[in-house]
C-alpha cells in the first residue's frame, strides 16, 4: 500500500469524522487503528438501531451502512490522489443475528487498488467477540483523481 505517515493518518481520521452526515453522525463512529494496513472502527451500541422490543438486534441496513462508511476510510487512508470515490458495488454476508447490546467493530482494509477501482474487504462483529464474527462484507469503488486530492481540498478549507 501507499506510504503515508502517521501525521496525514490522523488529520485523515480527523477529515473522517468531522465530515460525517446524517446516519453517519448518529453512528457517533469512533476509529481506534487507522493505519495503510486497514482500518478499525468501533460504533457504541444504540437502541435506536434496533428491530426487536428488546432493543438487542441490531438492523441489517445499519451494518450495510456502517460497512460502506469504514471501507470509504479504508480507501482514503490507503490510496493518494483520489479526488472523489463512489461505492461501485457492496456485498455483505450476514452470518449470525447481530444480537447483543454490545459495541460493534469493524475492520476494514483495501487489498487491491487500480487507478480507477479500489476493492475492499472487512468484517464485523461485538466488542469482546472477534471469534464470532456476525457480518463480512466486500466492496469495489469507484476512484476519480484529479489535480486536488480529496484529501488536499479538505486540508485547504474546500469541501467540494
Amino acid at each position: 500500500m501507499s506510504d503515508i505517515t502517521q501525521m496525514k493518518m490522523e488529520q485523515i481520521a480527523q477529515m473522517w469524522n468531522a465530515r460525517g452526515k446524517g446516519l453517519i453522525t448518529h453512528m457517533a463512529l469512533e476509529i481506534e487503528e487507522v493505519s495503510t494496513e486497514g482500518v478499525r472502527v468501533r460504533m457504541p451500541f444504540k437502541p435506536d438501531f434496533c428491530v426487536d422490543a428488546e432493543q438487542s438486534l441490531l438492523h441489517g441496513g445499519i451494518l450495510t451502512a456502517l460497512l460502506d462508511g469504514v471501507f470509504g476510510l479504508a480507501n482514503f487512508v490507503a490510496i493518494e490522489g483520489v479526488s472523489t470515490m463512489a461505492t461501485l458495488d457492496l456485498r455483505v454476508d450476514y452470518l449470525r443475528p447481530a444480537r447483543s447490546r454490545a459495541d460493534v467493530i469493524v475492520q476494514a482494509h483495501c487489498f487491491r487498488k487500480t487507478r480507477h477501482i479500489a476493492f475492499n474487504s472487512g468484517s464485523v462483529w461485538f466488542a469482546g467477540h472477534e471469534d464470532a464474527e456476525i457480518a463480512r462484507g466486500t466492496a469495489s469503488f469507484a476512484l476519480t483523481r484529479g489535480e486536488t486530492s480529496l484529501f488536499d481540498a479538505m486540508t485547504k478549507g474546500k469541501t467540494s
